[in-house]
């Protein structure tokens, strides 16, 4: 081969060299670009699971999953065979039955005892699309969950024994007083007695115990939860229920932004009280079974008096539920 000849070969060499060259690089770069996608996939795939409303989830796997307590007599208790029932429980089953209708399938109810400092991790977590215990507002919780309409109505008192029933708030200052943490029980008494000594446990049956073995001087609680262990008891005649330390409605929380669920909530809830200020059943029974003169725990006039006007204030600032639907 002559050097003419070699000299024309060279450059197509060259350029050969340099489209090898060029596609080395870029079959190496799309695969650092589909390793990127991948790896942005797997991390985009949780969040797009966490996006999922709760009446999506609840659509999809036919379950509402629901937060209560094994120990709030009577709004939310385990019974002697382990199961929970109680007041609130009933307006679960109401949800429970509102649901099915709405999304036009069966739907099972889940029910997970939580313990009161859990209830609002679990929400927020996805764990438990709905709390209904005893649960309380307070604006603290509401920055991190949303409220239903309230349902019931309570307050923090003390539980003392029988010689310290004359106590009044200054006689508090000083005093072992226990209360279940992130409760507006412990709120409520913090504020009404700042030199009184707080005593966290962690359950109502800890609080009861420590306030009989005297390891404490009072046990702050919900009223109407005092009184259906006080009626539980064999020596109700040693202890006493004193004071009003706050005045707070009973509410289901739910996770926020997810208003298509909390409709339902809301209109079963309210459905239940319009149903039961016009003498329908099952409301009457359903209320009357927890709160009537021959339930475990009897409302007090004055206190039933006060149930009742708040129900009414609650279904007065609601369009009235037809006829039809009650």
């Amino acid at each position: 081969m002559n050097k003419n000849a070699l000299r024309s070969r060279r450059p197509s060499l060259a350029k050969t060299r340099v489209k090898r060259l060029s596609w080395i690089a870029l079959t190496r770069q799309s695969s650092a670009l589909i390793s990127t996608l991948t790896l942005a996939m797997t991390l985009i795939t949780p969040q797009f699971a966490m996006a999922e409303s709760v009446i999506e989830k609840i659509q999809r796997t036919g379950t509402l999953t629901a937060g209560t307590s094994r120990e709030a007599l009577p709004f939310a208790f385990a019974d002697d065979q382990g199961q929970l029932q109680g007041y609130s429980v009933d307006m679960l089953k109401l949800m429970q039955d509102q649901l099915k209708k709405t999304l036009g399938r069966d739907i099972q109810l889940q029910l997970v005892a939580l313990n009161p400092e859990d209830r609002i991790p679990k929400l927020m977590q996805g764990e438990v699309d709905i709390v209904c215990d005893a649960s309380s507002y307070t604006w603290e919780r509401d920055r991190k969950i949303d409220f239903s309409v309230s349902y019931g109505l309570t307050g923090t008192r003390l539980l003392v024994k029988q010689q310290h029933a004359e106590w009044d708030v200054a006689d508090l200052a000083d005093k072992k007083i226990a209360a279940i943490a992130a409760t507006t029980n412990e709120i409520a008494i913090r504020r009404a007695q700042p030199q009184a000594q707080v005593v966290i446990v962690d359950t109502h049956a800890d609080g009861y115990d420590a306030l009989q073995d005297g390891t404490v001087d009072a046990f702050a609680a919900d009223g109407i939860l005092l009184d259906a262990w006080l009626q539980s008891v064999n020596n109700p005649s040693e202890f006493n229920i004193i004071g009003y330390f706050s005045k707070e409605g009973i509410a289901c929380m739910v996770p926020e932004n997810n208003s298509q669920f909390m409709d339902q909530v809301n209109y079963s809830l309210v459905r239940f009280m319009q149903g039961y200020l016009q003498g329908k059943e099952p409301y009457v029974g359903m209320f009357d079974r927890w709160f009537g003169d021959q339930a475990k725990v009897p409302l007090t006039q004055d206190l039933r008096a006060l149930v009742l006007e708040a129900m009414q204030l609650v279904v007065d600032f609601k369009e009235e539920i037809p006829e039809q639907d009650l």
